[in-house]
């Protein structure tokens, strides 16, 4: 989505920067992999049709993508005052994170979720968490997102574990494709999914533009 198109998130971990052609290639490498393949319902796409995919999504007006930078992965000398340079995005990328806008939901403003580690020594240390955090808390702030949905395969015990833990809760049996599907509770009067941007920690988050 071109809404994000030139948008840098700086947490405390993580770097969240919009999918550009400099990510793709290493983006394709990851999704050689046939075991993320099947955790994200991926196909298996040449490098040519991974550069088209790319250029779709940031047409795409039902689609943000933020690919996650490893902040431990950037030296001192590659941080600016913010501790971000993108110079070196390549080095510190570490996965993805998305939502999905799709039209069919019954509440307007739906947004589905999926996030993506795929350097496997970056994974089981919070980074998909936080991840998921700024995006939901960017969601209901720039994009009045007003529910978040998540399908996750059922034997992906450790995303359904995390998302759990994240206040979503399963919403009725596993389905044909062997997905959960599972809700974000917003609280009485909306209070959970305001405290997404409301939040001490959101508040911290710098935002600044690609360079």
């Amino acid at each position: 989505m071109k809404i994000n198109s030139n948008t840098v998130i700086i947490g405390k971990r993580v770097i969240l920067v919009p999918y550009k052609k400099k990510h793709v290639e290493k983006y394709w490498k990851w999704m050689q992999s046939e075991e993320i393949r099947e955790q994200t319902a991926s196909e298996e796409l040449t490098i040519e049709e991974e550069y088209e995919n790319q250029e779709s999504w940031y047409m795409d007006e039902h689609k943000i993508t933020f690919i996650i930078l490893d902040k431990d992965l950037l030296l001192e000398n590659e941080r600016d005052e913010n501790g971000y340079s993108n110079e070196n995005d390549i080095k510190s990328m570490i996965g993805d994170v998305n939502i999905f806008f799709n039209e069919y939901e019954d509440i307007e403003g739906t947004g589905e979720l999926e996030v993506m580690i795929a350097e496997p020594t970056s994974r089981r240390k919070g980074l998909a968490r936080e991840a998921i955090s700024i995006l939901m808390g960017y969601g209901v702030e720039k994009l009045s997102t007003k529910k978040y949905i998540v399908k996750i395969g059922e034997s992906n015990q450790p995303s359904i574990q995390m998302f759990n833990s994240m206040n979503f809760k399963q919403i009725g049996d596993v389905n044909v494709f062997k997905e959960i599907l599972l809700e974000f509770e917003n609280g009485d009067n909306n209070t959970n999914l305001l405290n997404l941007k409301n939040n001490d920690y959101f508040k911290t988050l710098i935002f600044k533009n690609w360079e």
